[in-house]
């Protein structure tokens, strides 16, 4: 049976949800953190923003070494281009996707910090790590806008700004 499909499958639902998630993020609360130790909600939704694009690097790639490639985020300067930042990201890893085989998603792939290995999985479970973080940082981008008084969007089901009172 093949994953792929599935895989691209629930890359798309997770789209649907995440793309109303980042519509809701007003450019004047950009500079906005909850804390001294959190990203900025223009950092956090940045990051949301390019994560379909790490599918691409699971599936093209044999790893990610943090100490020979610094971070570097995408430069987004309203919510007009962390959207198209997003649509663009989510392009790019579903087209890789539909190009991959079963075979490639078998290979492994490896985080590492230099010499220092962090993280060893296959392709395939580096995908799935990729949509379990967008769930992870839509959701610590929830509760940035709840603390703005921002309705937010339903992910699984509607939330309590879109329940009928």
């Amino acid at each position: 049976m093949s994953t792929i499909r599935p895989l691209l499958k629930e890359l798309e639902q997770e789209a649907l949800t995440t793309r109303k998630m980042l519509e809701r993020v007003p450019t004047a609360y950009f500079s906005w953190q909850p804390h001294k130790k959190s990203m900025t909600v223009k950092q956090l939704a940045a990051h949301i923003a390019e994560l379909p694009g790490w599918v691409t690097m699971a599936v093209t790639t044999d790893g990610l070494d943090f100490s020979a490639n610094p971070y570097q985020q995408e430069e987004i300067n309203n919510t007009a281009d962390l959207l198209d930042y997003f649509d663009r990201s989510l392009t790019d890893g579903r087209e890789h996707l539909k190009k991959t085989t079963e075979d490639i998603l078998e290979e492994n792939w490896t985080l590492r910090n230099g010499s220092e290995i962090l993280h060893v999985a296959t392709k395939g479970e580096i995908v799935r790590m990729t949509y379990c973080q967008i769930v992870h940082h839509r959701a610590q981008l929830g509760v940035f806008l709840r603390l703005l008084d921002i309705p937010i969007p339903g992910s699984y089901g509607p939330s309590a700004d879109e329940q009928e009172s």
